[in-house]
């Protein structure tokens, strides 16, 4: 136990040693919240607001002094080369509106990762409507995530869907699919990913990780309600080579969602958090931007 009052669960540690288990009981929490999932209605689903991600899991790290690899949180580093640069994100993107909608039909042929995801018979024959939009956002974050990163698409298991996140600074809302990838252990980032990233769900679970990041905000274009100094609960992930990335923003609060429907977690309340300082400008929202203070 540390000074937080915090012990890591023996049930956690069996679900992170055992596979099989595990992939059942995220796919059983996510579909115990999937009365709650809102999924886009109307034309909004192919509009330029409406973005699908994958929270893409997989047993692709090995933190040091472990034997081998265990359950990681997936994700890719911004590159300078566009906007939010630096920052933590899950692969995925816009829907292309003539591209995807052929993807999606794609997806319903025998042997695809969206008909081998055990509830699609029955949200497809009870919910037709709800299927092809999932079925939409699926096939959108599996392109994106084959450009930015190369996955294979055909070594996906979709486990289910997340509560939507809409963006502060940017008019668009997130659709997360939570996603594993077993055999793939190599990823090929674009130039829109400066490097991928692996945080084990083990550190996610600990609570001596996060902090209380106290952001300057000065960004001509958005609101008065966004500029600023605000604080955001903030997750720290350092690296093997000594420095520190860290998960903030929507990501985050995807991610805090995650923990949430799976294992009951949540972090320590923000105002008992640690504090690290940081700022952001205008660069932050155009190409070759940075983040100051990280």
């Amino acid at each position: 136990m540390d000074n937080t009052g915090f012990s890591f669960q023996p049930s956690w540690q069996q679900l992170l040693n055992d596979e099989p288990a595990f992939l059942k009981h995220i796919g059983d929490a996510l579909q115990r919240s999937a009365a709650d999932a809102d999924l886009p209605v109307g034309p909004s689903i192919r509009s330029v607001q409406a973005s699908a991600v994958l929270f893409l899991l997989g047993c692709s790290c090995s933190p040091s002094g472990r034997a081998t690899a265990e359950p990681c949180l997936i994700l890719n580093k911004r590159s300078a080369k566009v906007r939010q640069p630096g920052d933590l994100c899950c692969p995925g993107g816009s829907i292309a509106p003539r591209l995807d909608p052929l993807l999606a039909v794609l997806l319903r042929l025998p042997g695809s990762p969206l008909l081998r995801w055990e509830h699609w018979p029955a949200l497809h024959r009870r919910q037709p409507l709800q299927s092809r939009k999932l079925a939409l956002l699926f096939a959108t974050g599996l392109r994106e995530s084959a450009e930015e990163m190369r996955l294979n698409p055909l070594g996906v298991k979709l486990l289910g869907p997340l509560q939507p996140e809409n963006l502060v600074m940017f008019q668009r809302t997130i659709y997360p699919l939570v996603c594993w990838v077993s055999k793939q252990k190599r990823f090929f980032p674009n130039w829109e990913v400066e490097r991928i990233v692996s945080i084990p769900i083990r550190e996610l679970l600990d609570p001596s990780r996060y902090v209380r990041f106290r952001l300057r905000i000065d960004v001509p274009a958005a609101s008065a309600r966004v500029n600023g100094t605000r604080n955001f609960a903030c997750f720290l992930h350092h690296r093997r080579d000594g420095r520190t990335d860290r998960l903030w923003g929507a990501t985050f609060r995807i991610t805090m969602e995650f923990l949430d429907v799976v294992f009951g977690f949540h972090p320590p309340p923000l105002e008992s958090l640690p504090t690290v300082e940081g700022k952001i400008d205008e660069n932050y929202i155009n190409p070759n931007a940075s983040v100051i203070g990280r």
